[in-house]
């Protein structure tokens, strides 16, 4: 077991839990407290798109933006000291709050027409924003990478070195495997391959049983920045500093690896998980 600290709540400046980056946290707290408005909606609207509420996915990416940046937020407290204060940080993290600002409002704005707001190639316009939401979507997944390298070049953040390994390898991982695998699937007509016969899906996360379904890695991927450090903070306690770096980079390649399954698996027409 390392003598470090395993995963301080607060760095020696005693900032408050969100602290480090108030832009982020606030936006994401206000993107949460706005699941009110569209469960109402979705509550009040019987519009179906494609079999589902018009409302589930502007919530889903809602629920996905909102934990993306209050876990940015949170892992703010071990940037180096006086990046965020930075003009140009703030600059960047004020296109990172607009990207985010604009790919919901994209994809609220489909919901309330009942369109398509992802594969629409409908309109000159549509291709357009198809395009550009493209664009504000690699903007935004940006930010983990910045972040993982910032974190991994920062000795002073009081982690234990295989706790700071895992945090930095998430967050680089998640743009990473996130941009492979949205890339891929926005070049694609759609998210399916295959073409589903009977609808069944996986409850809540709605990802195909029958055919593959592009959305299950590109969901493994985004998570990559939760899933690891919390591997680390397990190797961290359990291990001694050697052996704990060594089960962080172990999970690391296995958690790519699944991403790499997942997503192969699904371009070969195969779901994640199949029915029985």
């Amino acid at each position: 077991m390392t003598d470090a600290t395993f995963f301080p709540i607060a760095p020696p400046a005693r900032r408050a839990v969100f602290g480090a980056e108030p832009l982020f946290a606030a936006t994401g707290l206000l993107i949460a407290l706005s699941l009110a408005v569209t469960i109402a909606a979705m509550a009040v609207d019987p519009r179906l798109f494609q079999g589902e509420s018009v409302w589930i996915k502007p919530i889903k990416f809602q629920i996905a933006l909102a934990l993306y940046l209050l876990t940015l937020a949170f892992f703010a407290r071990w940037l180096p000291t006086g990046m965020t204060a930075r003009r140009s940080y703030r600059l960047y993290a004020g296109f990172v709050v607009l990207a985010v600002l604009a790919e919901l409002a994209w994809i609220g704005g489909a919901a309330m027409y009942g369109t398509a707001s992802h594969f629409n190639l409908s309109t000159p316009t549509m291709e357009r924003l198809y395009g550009l939401m493209g664009f504000f979507a690699v903007s935004l997944t940006s930010a983990s990478l910045v972040y993982g390298v910032a974190i991994w070049r920062n000795p002073a953040t009081g982690l234990a070195r295989p706790l700071r390994l895992a945090v930095a390898l998430g967050l680089v991982l998640t743009f990473v495997l996130t941009v492979w695998v949205a890339g891929a699937m926005a070049s694609m007509p759609g998210h399916f391959i295959g073409t589903p016969l009977t609808g069944a899906t996986l409850p809540i996360l709605g990802w195909s049983r029958e055919v593959g379904d592009l959305r299950a890695p590109h969901f493994l991927a985004t998570h990559a920045m939760h899933v690891l450090p919390i591997a680390g903070l397990i190797a961290t306690g359990v291990l001694r500093e050697r052996a704990a770096i060594g089960a962080v980079w172990a999970s690391a390649a296995l958690f790519a690896g699944l991403v790499a399954v997942a997503f192969f698996g699904a371009l070969a027409g195969a779901p994640l998980i199949p029915q029985f």
